[in-house]
């Protein structure tokens, strides 16, 4: 089962911040959140990722795409 609830309300508050920062719709900062690494680290409960914080996870998903990582 994992940790599905953590991840439940981790998830929408990564997908708010990164609308706001880049001023797109929520489903379009849904698909670039999915399209991440750090989307695929947080649902990979051997990295611990769901025990940080929203804003952390975030910051990992800006640092994809100040690398260029993200489309």
């Amino acid at each position: 089962m994992g940790h599905r609830l953590i991840k439940a309300t981790l998830i929408p508050e990564v997908v708010r911040m990164i609308a706001e920062r880049h001023g797109i719709a929520d489903k379009e900062a849904l698909a670039r959140y999915y399209r991440s690494a750090t989307a695929a680290s947080l649902d990979d409960d051997d990295t611990g990722l769901y025990g940080q914080s929203a804003l952390f996870i975030y910051s990992l998903f800006e640092q994809e795409i100040s690398a260029g990582e993200v489309s």
